[in-house]
């Protein structure tokens, strides 16, 4: 790994270089075991650790398959999915890597009795399976996660509804949070030149996801004009959706959790906050049984008051339980909530006189497909859109890492260095990088 890395920092080894280097048998990754998949029996959610089910070590190279290549990991991030993964919840991935290892007989080896999580990474192709054409050795590269052979007719259309689609480092085994990574050589787009090896790490899957849910005509398909409800707009997601509606020419109102990711917000640009912490609202009577449709009548107004009395053309959701019925209720007749995942419950609730009577739409959205996910990293190369990172991590340290996005103390992405000795590294167009100097550091050190 050491010449694999000198030849990365070297700024000048070709191509030819990189093939011939030697690839070792086994590197270093972060994993968890099937032994441990009963170790928080009893506990709940909140008391899980991922620093206990996370490991640190060496796992066996796998072979490499046609369409495949391995990537030398230069950097990755936590995901809301490794934290699912850590504490083995809602079940565990062990269930998804025995199914896929049934698809073939290569995808056996994905079949282990260890999980390499992560789904975000930027490094330099090593090496490129049969059929690869369009990536080589030394390339510098980022990945999305979505992975995918396209055998079937139903993923022709739109890939996310392919039968055989899954989340590389969720789904599948061998993810980003290691020194090496086994992707489809379709999960690779260019590196952004201006950005640091963390820093090109850690959009990935959050803006891939935010592009979909919120722009493209798969999801929210918003335009010019649009108010636009985002929850956590200072978080992973939503420090995504909060740029993607500024810069559609759309009015984002944010609800962030206090004053601090209220400041985040402002910085990017947004005018219209909510914060909850102030606010006080209590959606829920009782956690378990009872909504409080008056608390949802005082967060219409809330809206109303910012935008001069207008509703929310499109809602950005991804907590869940905690937020649904009133993301439903505070929409605009004809309007669409929009729906990526339920980090506050999965078992929603809402008043359907409000869906139905006034022809809203609900949206299910999942991470992007290929075309998505390119133009997302598209913006991000051009400087229109800007990571979130605020924080990074060693791969030793990544139990931590990930503890931190479990428990929610953090912003925007948490990073996590991989081969990189040290954070800085990897910018190629510096002069580019000048000019967003202030955006790209944005939410660091939040």
């Amino acid at each position: 790994m050491q010449n694999i890395l000198e030849a990365i920092q070297s700024g000048n080894a070709s191509s030819e270089d990189f093939a011939n280097l030697e690839l070792p048998d086994h590197y270093r990754a972060a994993y968890v075991s099937k032994d441990d998949v009963d170790m928080f029996e009893g506990l709940t959610t909140k008391e899980k650790d991922p620093r206990k089910s996370l490991h640190v070590g060496d796992v066996a190279l796998p072979e490499l398959g046609p369409g495949e290549a391995y990537v030398a990991v230069m950097a990755s991030a936590i995901n809301y999915n490794t934290v699912w993964t850590s504490i083995f919840e809602p079940v565990s991935t062990f269930g998804f890597l025995e199914r896929y290892g049934r698809v073939s007989e290569l995808t056996k080896r994905h079949d282990l009795p260890y999980h390499v999580v992560g789904s975000d990474l930027s490094g330099v192709v090593l090496k490129t399976g049969m059929g690869v054409n369009n990536w080589k050795p030394g390339d510098e590269v980022v990945a999305h996660c979505l992975s995918v052979d396209l055998e079937g007719p139903d993923g022709h259309n739109d890939t996310m509804l392919d039968t055989e689609q899954r989340i590389w480092g969720f789904e599948t085994n061998f993810g980003g949070l290691a020194h090496i990574a086994l992707v489809k050589s379709n999960q690779l787009m260019p590196k952004p030149d201006h950005l640091t090896w963390e820093e090109a790490a850690a959009p990935g899957l959050v803006n891939a996801t935010a592009y979909r849910q919120l722009v493209s005509a798969n999801g929210g398909n918003m335009k010019q004009g649009d108010n636009v409800l985002i929850w956590g707009a200072s978080g992973g997601l939503g420090g995504f959706a909060t740029q993607y509606v500024l810069n559609g020419g759309g009015t984002p109102i944010c609800v962030v959790s206090n004053e601090e990711k209220a400041a985040i917000a402002r910085s990017m640009g947004a005018e219209l906050i909510i914060n909850r912490s102030e606010e006080a609202y209590k959606f829920w009577n009782d956690e378990n049984t009872k909504q409080d449709p008056k608390e949802w009548k005082r967060f219409g107004a809330k809206i109303r008051e910012l935008t001069g009395g207008e509703d929310i053309d499109i809602v950005f959701e991804h907590p869940g339980r905690e937020t649904f019925g009133a993301s439903v209720f505070v929409t605009r007749k004809g309007g669409v909530i929009t729906t990526c995942a339920s980090t506050s419950g999965y078992m929603h609730e809402y008043d359907n006189r409000y869906l139905w009577m006034n022809l809203k739409r609900i949206i299910s959205s999942h991470f992007a497909n290929y075309r998505e996910s390119w133009e997302a990293n598209r913006l991000i190369a051009q400087g229109k859109i800007h990571p979130t990172l605020s924080q990074t991590y060693t791969l030793d340290e990544v139990g931590q890492a990930t503890l931190d996005v479990h428990k929610n103390a953090h912003q925007g992405k948490v990073g996590v260095l991989c081969l990189a000795p040290e954070e800085g590294l990897g910018v190629r167009n510096p002069e580019m990088r000048a000019k967003h100097e202030d955006a790209i550091n944005r939410f660091r050190g939040v």
